[in-house]
């Protein structure tokens, strides 16, 4: 058996809070059904033609000669082509505010002290006090996500479970590893189950500039 060094509890800390905020800044993109204009072929109308036939008698004699126009009149035979959908629909690009995430980052430093602890210098702490002021962090942010987040697992089934993912499966909640070969269906053995937000509960602002003072400076008289 090959052993491998777990990592730190302040380095998991990190990795967590990071990888929370990457996906809180993904969101699912939205799309925009544009709408499809459909043009009507008209028949083309045609004037009445006057002929003029000259016939090499005696006399010249021209005649004139009406021809009904119901007789020319070309039709037009109107065909329909579908388009496939995907093809009319126009996407659009969310551009992500920067409000929610300055107000869960002021959320974690009020509740956790989340900022004063990853901006300090933690070299000249030893192990025992980092995972003291860790321990303090963790409670914090976690009280955070409970109290203003619904959180659920992508997959129910337990970590380790032979999973299968049919064709069509939604490639941004499932990340594939290993060697991946071929199209699906794939089936391999589920390491994480994931994480998915189903519910936010921020609270509201009356003023975004100010959510930009994620704490306060602190002046004792």
């Amino acid at each position: 058996m090959t052993s491998h060094t777990p990592s730190s509890f302040l380095s998991r800390i990190a990795i967590a809070i990071g990888s929370f905020f990457a996906i809180l800044g993904n969101g699912r993109l939205a799309a925009d059904v544009a709408r499809v204009r459909n043009g009507e072929a008209l028949a083309a109308d045609v004037a009445p033609q006057e002929i003029r036939v000259e016939v090499p008698v005696e006399k010249i004699v021209e005649v004139r000669v009406e021809v009904p126009v119901e007789k020319i009149v070309e039709k037009t035979v109107e065909k329909r082509v579908e388009v496939p959908v995907e093809k009319l629909i126009e996407k659009t690009i969310e551009v992500p505010t920067s409000t929610a995430a300055l107000q869960l980052l002021g959320l974690m430093q009020r509740e956790a002290r989340f900022v004063d602890f990853i901006q300090e210098d933690v070299a000249p702490y030893t192990d025992a006090e980092i995972g003291a002021a860790a321990r303090v962090v963790h409670e914090g942010c976690r009280k955070v996500l409970r109290e203003h987040f619904a959180i659920q697992p992508v997959r129910v089934e337990a970590e380790g479970t032979r999973v299968t993912l049919e064709a069509g499966f939604d490639a941004a909640a499932v990340r594939l590893t290993g060697n991946v070969v071929g199209q699906a269906p794939f089936t391999g053995t589920l390491g994480h189950r994931g994480w998915q937000v189903t519910e936010v509960k921020l609270p509201q602002l009356t003023d975004t500039q100010a959510a930009k003072v994620i704490a306060q400076a602190e002046v004792e008289l």
